[in-house]
């Protein structure tokens, strides 16, 4: 692979006549060094500096571009720097960072954008909310699907008052997909694992050797759920299904204000109670889905014909004083505003502070719930600007500027084809808010054949299970009465697994460590890693024999475990 940094070009009448011009730089391009040995760098940032940082990773295969020209772009028409890349693999992951700075009005969102020339197709790998008084960071990533010769990386704004874009410290760094793998494990390993020195003496206090261990997961420390209907109730097969695979459960309509109160004053909680009962019973946590949705499309139809903002205001306030007293300490999240960075139909009516109003109000009603944002194209895609990674920090932040403690990020997860790269970077920068990120209603596109929907997921499920920033996952899978759900189910209506479902479960059993057994060592212990969770340990030695149980939580220690047998 190689790169320069382009020419300047005359506005193109077309794409195709830019693929002279860029070809004749191509004997200058240095060829790029092996990306062996590179580890995956999370950094990044959500600040707007005075001066940009310097570039991720020496630059990349960039780093040999000494200047950043302008380059007139077909899209919107405004100038752009932009990089050529030659001989572009699609067997290759490509990691893009930068930081961005424009002439122009005081924010606006830059897209970064490859192109491909051979066939003219370009695709979005990154995006910032960028102002003119100082220096936002860019990350992003993609692939391509299929091998390109003559590549342009350029930079597209959505305001064509933006004249001039300057980009510093770019850098595009390719990791092949072992590596990329790799990155995965050694993650996991660090964040979700943790090693286990179990020792073992006798009555008088010494070394006994050659003591049998056994070591039993109880339960895992991850929250891995599904979403659930009312469907589930009284079938016995799906219960069991469910309870076999997962400790955490969302409702998927049964708590939402439309079937909770579908007619003003008469409310229902009949299927959210039973629902609640059975997540309770498999000993798993509920997240409580949704508050307020701020979409009018599932608006409550008397909500949306009341008149005046008193009226509606009232309307709200018994609403999270009748959910929330009635599920007090049931739920440990709440969905407090659902879909608001794409929708506002309670902030157009009661005002810009009306979030803020209903997070301070759920917090006072349910203390010890975590209050989330949710919504999505978060992580799913690149240009919906509207819940950039950019967008999102931006309204927190103006959350807390109104009072509000914030809590939780939730981004559902609906993906077609997904960007992985993107998806990491996407996390990375959400991650420097220290808050837990939950993706919280993941599935693939049913546009998609069951093996291509199966092969997506388990991408997306090893690239969240293995960032640090992503504390739970949940799967949108809630089977309805007809066995098909949403966009993805895991099963057919037997429980019988299809792709996607045989994805999940080799994961489960991947990310959990079931039993380990061993002997002591001449120094009388025994030392394992394990995944994060509750366990059941046996030791036995002779006609002597120990048991008990133990917890492995969040640390960078290892576990000292010290049994003494009785005679």
């Amino acid at each position: 692979m190689e790169a320069v940094a382009a020419s300047p070009l005359l506005p193109p009448r077309t794409k195709v006549l830019l693929l002279p011009l860029l070809l004749l730089v191509a004997s200058l391009a240095p060829h790029a060094s092996s990306a062996d040995g590179v580890r995956y760098d999370y950094k990044a940032y959500t600040e707007c500096k005075g001066h940009p940082e310097p570039a991720l990773y020496n630059g990349g295969i960039l780093r040999w571009a000494k200047k950043i020209k302008d380059f007139r772009t077909a899209d919107e028409g405004n100038y752009s720097p932009s990089f050529v890349l030659y001989n572009m693999s699609a067997a290759t992951i490509y990691s893009f960072s930068c930081w961005v700075k424009f002439n122009g009005p005081a924010t606006v969102h830059v897209k970064a954008k490859i192109l491909s020339l051979d066939k003219g197709e370009s695709q979005c790998l990154g995006t910032a909310l960028v102002r003119n008084d100082c220096w936002s960071f860019l990350k992003g990533g993609f692939t391509l699907s299929s091998a390109s010769q003559t590549s342009v990386l350029y930079f597209q704004t959505a305001s064509p008052n933006a004249s001039m874009v300057s980009i510093r410290s770019a850098s595009l760094q390719p990791f092949s997909p072992e590596q990329w793998s790799q990155h995965r494990e050694d993650r996991i390993e660090l964040i979700w694992k943790r090693f286990v020195n179990v020792h073992v003496s006798d009555s008088s206090g010494g070394r006994v050797v050659g003591a049998k261990i056994a070591v039993h997961q109880m339960s895992r420390d991850f929250p891995f759920g599904s979403a659930i209907s009312k469907t589930i109730l009284g079938n016995k097969p799906y219960q069991e299904w469910f309870r076999k695979r997962f400790n955490a459960a969302v409702f998927e309509n049964e708590l939402k204000w439309y079937a909770t109160e579908p007619s003003p004053g008469k409310e229902d909680y009949a299927l959210a109670d039973q629902l609640l009962q059975f997540v309770q019973s498999t000993d798993a946590v509920a997240r409580g889905h949704n508050i307020f949705w701020e979409d009018p499309k599932y608006t409550p139809w008397w909500v949306k014909n009341l008149t005046g903002a008193d009226q509606l205001r009232a309307a709200v306030a018994g609403r999270i004083e009748s959910l929330l007293s009635r599920y007090k300490g049931d739920f440990v999240h709440w969905d407090v505003s659902n879909e608001m960075l794409h929708f506002d139909f309670y902030e157009s009516r009661l005002g810009r502070n009306a979030t803020a109003e209903f997070f301070r109000t759920a917090k006072r009603a349910d203390p010890l719930a975590t209050l989330f944002l949710n919504d999505f194209n978060v992580v799913e895609v690149c240009d919906d600007v509207s819940s950039s990674a950019d967008s999102y920090v931006s309204r927190l932040r103006q959350l807390a500027d109104a009072g509000v403690t914030f809590e939780g990020i939730g981004l559902e997860g609906h993906f077609g084809k997904p960007n992985i790269p993107y998806v990491r970077a996407v996390l990375d920068k959400l991650g420097t808010l220290r808050l837990p990120v939950w993706l919280t209603e993941i599935d693939i596109s049913s546009a998609l054949d069951r093996s291509t929907q199966a092969a997506y997921l388990e991408d997306v499920l090893r690239e969240g299970f293995a960032h640090p920033s992503v504390d739970g996952i949940m799967l949108w899978t809630a089977m309805d009465a007809n066995a098909s759900c949403y966009q993805m189910c895991l099963t057919d209506g037997s429980f019988v697994n299809l792709p996607a479902g045989d994805v999940v479960d080799r994961l489960l059993g991947e990310w959990q460590t079931k039993e380990v057994l061993g002997a002591t060592n001449d120094r009388g212990s025994f030392n394992f890693s394990a995944f994060l969770g509750e366990y059941k340990l046996s030791v036995s030695y002779l006609n002597s024999s120990a048991e008990g149980t133990f917890s492995l939580a969040r640390s960078d220690d290892t576990k000292h475990i010290t049994i003494r047998l009785s005679p």
